[in-house]
């Protein structure tokens, strides 16, 4: 028993032993050192890149500023994770510079970095006395049979290093623009067309739109998520709000030239609804006039369809006939729209004709209205309305 109360808390130390080794092994480390020439003085403000075995940058930094004429040329990269890198530098006529780096448990201090000269290396040595003789007779004689007829360009090598040096620095800046482009479209994208981020349409009962993504609410306020920033608003400010879903397919592309001065085309507007009984419509004591009582709800069935109800009342001094409402869609920035309409349920009349009607409303009648938009009708971004009928004797 006291041998197995004695092995548990030394394995637990074992334990504890190897978890703080592979934490502290995958501990960032630091890079430094100092750029110096081929006569070892110190080269400033020179950039130096931090490539990954693939030839990616992971860091770039500039070698330190002389002070009085003294110092200069230091570098340091923080924060590596371990692995194998390669250090380059391009200091133009002072030379270049590529090595390869191991970051492993501890900070690496490469201490001074020399760089290569532009010559491609020292020159052979002229053969003299007796190496020159037999150097001749060995030319004279041709070749043996062990000797290596062809001779390597000594500046092969550097000529090499130097395009792999421009390639990988090219790669980066690129790679590094094409970051840059992305967000710049998307900054455009979201300034031209809030709905291209936030699907929720919020109506203010002072007339502002606020356009947004609702983060939290409750029985008397939500938190919503705007371009400018997060809103506080209060259930009694908003009218309704209004689901809108565009799609890329849908969203209308602004050509950079012209997106400064942009702004979508308006909402088309319906003709005025044209009355029948000409003699009573220059008299507006004695027409009919049919007017929103409230505002129009919306809300979403079980299959997905979208359905609009409201209330119209008549507070003119005629019948109105054959009442009904009118909805514009607006289904993108461009100014694509569709019509849907619905006849209210109000009362029954019977013309001289034969013709009965269920769209009837007296003078100071109500009759509610009910529009379904199927789920196929496709996303629109807002919509208006306009409430028509006719008189009749």
């Amino acid at each position: 028993m006291a041998k197995r109360l004695l092995f548990k808390p030394a394995l637990i130390g074992v334990l504890c032993t190897l978890f703080t080794t592979a934490l502290f092994a995958q501990k960032p480390r630091d890079i430094s050192g100092t750029i110096v020439d081929a006569d070892g003085n110190s080269v400033a403000q020179t950039t130096v890149l931090l490539l990954g075995d693939d030839g990616t940058e992971v860091q770039r930094t500039e070698t330190s500023k002389k002070r009085l004429g003294r110092g200069g040329g230091k570098f340091e990269f923080k924060k590596v994770l371990p692995g194998n890198y390669t250090l380059e530098a391009d200091a133009g006529d002072a030379g270049k510079v590529s090595t390869a780096v191991e970051v492993a448990d501890e900070n690496v201090k490469l201490g001074d970095v020399a760089l290569t000269g532009a010559a491609g290396g020292d020159a052979p040595a002229e053969p003299t006395g007796d190496d020159a003789a037999g150097g001749d007779a060995a030319a004279a004689e041709g070749p043996g049979p062990d000797a290596v007829e062809f001779q390597p360009d000594p500046g092969k090598d550097y000529i090499l290093n130097e395009l792999s040096f421009e390639i990988k620095k090219i790669t980066a800046e690129l790679k590094y623009l094409n970051e840059e482009l992305e967000n710049l479209k998307a900054l455009s994208k979201m300034w031209v067309n809030p709905l291209a981020i936030y699907s929720k349409e919020i109506i203010m009962k002072n007339g502002s739109t606020v356009f947004g993504k609702v983060i939290y609410q409750d029985e008397e306020s939500l938190k919503v998520e705007t371009l400018v920033g997060y809103l506080i608003i209060n259930r009694q400010d908003i009218v309704r709000i209004v689901d809108n879903v565009v799609t890329e397919e849908q969203a209308e592309y602004v050509p950079e030239q012209v997106r400064d001065s942009y702004t979508p085309p308006p909402m088309p507007k319906l003709a005025e609804p044209q009355y029948t009984s000409a003699e009573r419509v220059g008299s507006k004591k004695y027409s009919a006039n049919c007017v929103l009582v409230g505002n129009i709800s919306e809300k979403k069935d079980a299959q997905g369809n979208i359905v609009f109800n409201g209330e119209l009342k008549n507070i003119g001094g005629r019948r109105a006939d054959f009442v009904k409402v009118d909805f514009v869609f607006r289904k993108n920035w461009s100014g694509e729209t569709k019509t849907l309409t619905t006849f209210i349920r109000g009362g029954y009349h019977t013309f001289d004709s034969g013709i009965t009607t269920d769209a009837t409303l007296l003078p100071g009648a109500t009759g509610a209205f009910e529009l379904y938009v199927p789920h196929d009708f496709g996303s629109f971004i807002g919509y208006s309305y306009v409430i028509d009928w006719e008189e009749y004797e």
